[in-house]
This record gives C-alpha cells, structure tokens and sequence, in this order.
C-alpha cells in the first residue's frame, strides 16, 4: 500500500533469459578462487550493455555510492541499473548480499551507526537519528531497475536499505517511473530473492524514524515474473505491485511473506496478474489490494483487457489469487507506518475498493479476526478516478472506491476469528453504493465439515454466484465497526468487550536460512566463463 505508499508472464521469463550471439559475462567478487573483472556490483552494472550477463562471487557488496535516474532525483539507489535485457545473477542465494549498511560493519548489521541514511540533507546533516525530524536524510533504494526492459534479477539477498524523506526503502525494484502515473517498464524475472532488515529506529509507528519498507517492489509496469522470493521485516510489505491497472500482467509464484506490516500490496494492480503458491503469514494483514489515490490510476480492477477470458477463471476475472496459503497473520509486533499500519491485524487477506478480483482454491487458516474481508476504500480529493468524489459519508473532498464483483470460490477455512468480537470469522463484506455487480460465496468449506461463518451470515446462499446483477447497499455497520477498531482508524467504535492485540515490542526476525534455497545451477543458460565452463 504505497504511501504519497500466466501466459505473458511465461513469455517474458522467457524473453529475459534468451542469450544473444557476442553477449558477454561480466563478474564480480570471485567464485571458487577465480577473480571476476569488478569488485562492486555497480561498476559491472555501469560496463554491461544490452544482453550481457553478470554474476556476482559470494560476499557481502556494501553499496558505497547513490545514484539517481537522470531528471528523477527521487530515486536514489545504491545500485542503479539503466541498460536493457541485463541479467543479473548471484552466484549463491544466502551468501551474495547486496547490502545497504556502511562499509566496514558486519553484515546486514542492525547497529545504528551502521546505517546509511541516504544523501545529505540542505544543512548538511547525514546521519537519520540527528535529521529525521526535519525528514532531511533521502533514504536509499538497493537495486534499482529504471525503465529499462527485460532485465533478470536472480538468485541473491538484499538489505537494510532504508526509507527517508525521498521514494526509498526498496531492497529491490523494477520502477518504471513511479508516481508518473503512466507505466514506462516492459517485462523483467526475478527468482530466488531474498530481502529484509534489521534495522529499525523507533519501537512503534508512533515514533518510527527509520525503517526498510518493501522487499520486492514493481510499479508503473507491465509483463513479469517473480517466483522463489522472500520478503521479511518491512514496515509497508513484503512484496508489492501497483500503478499498472489493468496491463499488469504479472505473476507472482511462490512467494514466501512475514513479520512485515502486509504481506503483500497492491495499489490499483489488476487485469492479468496471478498470486500462487505463496504462503504469507506472522504479517499484521497477511495479504492486502486496493484501490487509492496514491500510485496512480486507479482503481483496482481485476477484469480482463478487451474483455477476455481467464483460462484459470474462465471468466471475465483476470485478477487471481489461487493455491496459497495464508496463516497466522495476528502479529501486531511488526514494524508498520503510514496506511499499511492501519492494515487490520488477525486478517489474512483485505481486498479493500478492489473489483472483479477472483480468490479460489487457497487455505486460510488461524487469522484470528478474519481469513478474507471485502470492504470499501475511503480516500480523500481528486482525481478519485474510478472512485465517487464527495461520496456523502466522507463529506466533501471525500473518494469512495467500493468493492465489487468479487469471487471467493472453493477455499478451505480453518480456525479463523479466534479473537472471537463480533462478526469475527472466515469472511465479511459490506458494500456502501448500491447498483454495482454483485460479488459472490461458493464453495467455501472448512475441514472439519462445519459450516463456514461470514459476516453478513449465510452469504454463500444468499449470494452464490456473480452473475453481474446489481448489488443493494449494504453497510454492515456491525462488521465496519469491528474492521474501523481493529485497524485503529476509529477507535471509538470499539466495544468495551473488544480485544484486538496492539504493538508491546517490535521484533525483527532472523531469517530462516535453511528454507531458502538456492537455485539449482547458477550457471544454467550463461554463455561459457570461468566461472561457468561449458563441455
């Protein structure tokens, strides 16, 4: 959730790793006692040209300078990439890191002075914990991809690189000009990441100075794939995908998300763009799309371009969230700041102002609010595209995105609404505009052969199937309440007998290693080197 926050994709996997006649590899660090050409990945970065390979030697590659896109200032990046059809490879997943603390500190470390805060600010200032409250430091990005197509990120960790005043805080990134509002990236691959923080100033969103805010990130672009990633500790999310509505065309496979405030966002993302075999939880809101004005255009609409057919829906639906699992999201203890920290803790997934948007075939299990909310985004002013400006409950200036023509098919629940408040349980709707298509229950089952709960009760019979009929009005206030004092946007309509868990202590995991494999052979499709010597 940006702050002011599987054919296409296949073939652009594809496209990514074709190897053209005279591309060269460059490498950096060394590998098995072999020395590479560069000893930063920056400098390979700055020397390859189109279809050219890097590999990166296990090592901790401390990212010393920050660049910014030329005419874009906001984006400063401790590795900046501008070259098309670049493939970037590290040579072990675990032991390749591209780090974001200082030159001579341990890595990844969570040491204060370890840190760095970005570019200085106007008075000179370059530390955080002196300039933060004037929001002087920029903050930095890791790997930055700018525009540039087809570029392949692969098989390495990245860290600690931090927010601050300017767009930062992204370990790795495919930007295809954000808050352009136009999409300006086409196509790019990204497997076996690995990305995360230690560091955190502050012990709350209330006095949050300093903090890493998304893992792997793509905005204003369209065509890719990301599969084998993690993401953990991060104040916004783990993942994220936004600003591209309805040409997202991306794909999202095994994912692995926790400890972060949502476990994944996306911002007005929609038309094909697929999330399985992932697992997210121990997030705040495991799992989290909407609709805003921020990361423009909105809204979040899940319908096929040109009114196509999804092969995996076979409807109009081409925005799909299927094969997951999503469990344990009751962690308040995560570092969250701006929108995301209102994500409502104990809910495994929020689809909030988002349209035509199909959840099938995935497992919630122990989300002590809700396993699945549907509900209404408000927001405030123009554009409020897709949205009803001055919608009469938010008073003038008010932005309404409503949900609507939503599936949840075929989903086992289990244990959830364990916090036991009212209208806790498997599912929830409300909707506040009527003569929108209706969204639809069926299917849904829990293991132990019960019936599933929702709030309004009986939705699966009452409205089992989207056949586009208009839906009425339906607030209800009950369920609005319980999300509005979960999420601490209004607190006052709590009940006394309400029991939310709220921030005690901030942990910052460790990672778990072991579960993050590296890909299989690092040196499969890169053109013969020493480092790779082909038979």
């Amino acid at each position: 959730m940006r702050r002011i926050a599987v054919v296409g994709a296949v073939l652009c996997a594809v496209g990514a790793l074709a190897v053209p006649a005279g591309a060269k590899v460059l490498r950096v660090g060394s590998f098995h006692g072999i020395k590479g050409q560069f000893t930063s990945v920056q400098a390979a970065v700055n020397a390859a040209r189109p279809g050219d390979w890097i590999l990166i030697g296990p090592g901790d590659y401390k990212t010393t300078g920050i660049r910014t896109p030329k005419g874009a200032p906001n984006f400063p990046a401790g590795v900046l990439v501008t070259t098309r059809n670049l493939h970037i490879r590290g040579m072990s997943r675990s032991k390749v890191i591209v780090d974001g603390t200082r030159p001579g500190s341990s890595v990844c470390s969570d040491k204060p002075s370890a840190q760095n805060f970005g570019l200085k600010g106007a008075s000179g200032e370059s530390r955080y914990a002196v300039a933060a409250a004037a929001g002087k430091a920029s903050g930095v990005n890791g790997l930055m991809v700018w525009k540039a197509a087809n570029v392949s990120i692969e098989n390495l960790t990245a860290c600690n690189f931090l927010g601050g005043a300017r767009d930062a805080g992204n370990e790795i990134w495919w930007n295809g000009g954000a808050n352009s509002g136009k999409v300006g990236g086409h196509g790019f691959y990204g497997a076996y990441l690995t990305t995360t923080s230690t560091y955190l100033q502050g012990k709350s969103a209330a006095d949050e100075f300093s903090a890493a805010q998304y893992g792997v990130f793509s905005s204003n672009w369209s065509g890719g794939t990301w599969d084998n990633i993690y993401g953990s500790n991060f104040n916004d999310s783990g993942f994220y995908i936004g600003a591209c509505r309805q040409v997202c065309d991306q794909t999202l496979n095994h994912g692995w998300a926790q400890y972060n405030a949502l476990g994944y966002s996306g911002s007005n993302s929609g038309g094909r763009l697929v999330i399985e075999n992932s697992q997210f939880d121990h997030n705040e809101d495991g799992f989290d799309t909407n609709s805003q004005n921020g990361d423009n255009p909105p809204p979040q609409n899940g319908d096929c371009p040109g009114n196509g057919v999804s092969s995996i829906t076979h409807t109009h639906s081409c925005w799909v969230f299927i094969h997951n699992y999503v469990h344990d999201n009751n962690n308040p203890n995560v570092p969250a700041a701006g929108l995301a920290a209102a994500g409502p803790v104990g809910t495994g997934m929020s689809v909030s102002g988002a349209r035509d948007d199909t959840v099938m075939d995935n497992r919630f299990v122990n989300n002590n609010a809700w396993g699945v909310i549907f509900v209404a985004y408000p927001d405030q002013g123009p554009p409020c595209t897709g949205g009803t400006l001055n919608f009469p409950l938010l008073g003038k200036g008010g932005c309404l995105y409503d949900d609507w023509g939503n599936a949840l098919v075929n989903n086992v629940f289990d244990h959830n609404g364990g916090y036991g408040n009212p209208t806790n349980g498997d599912f929830g709707e409300l909707n506040l505009e009527s003569g929108h298509p209706t969204s639809c229950y069926s299917g849904n089952t829990q293991p132990s052969g019960g019936a599933v709960t929702s709030s309004p009760a009986g939705l699966q019979q009452s409205n089992p199937t989207c056949d586009g009929s208009a839906a009425p009005a339906n607030m209800n206030t009950p369920f609005l309440s319980e999300v509005y004092c979960d999420s601490q946007l209004d607190v006052a309509l709590c009940k006394p007998t309400d029991h939310y868990p709220r921030v005690t202590k901030i942990v910052m995991h460790k990672l778990p290693t072991s579960q993050l494999k590296s890909m299989p052979n690092p040196c499969a499709d890169v053109p013969s080197n020493p480092w790779c010597k082909k038979s």
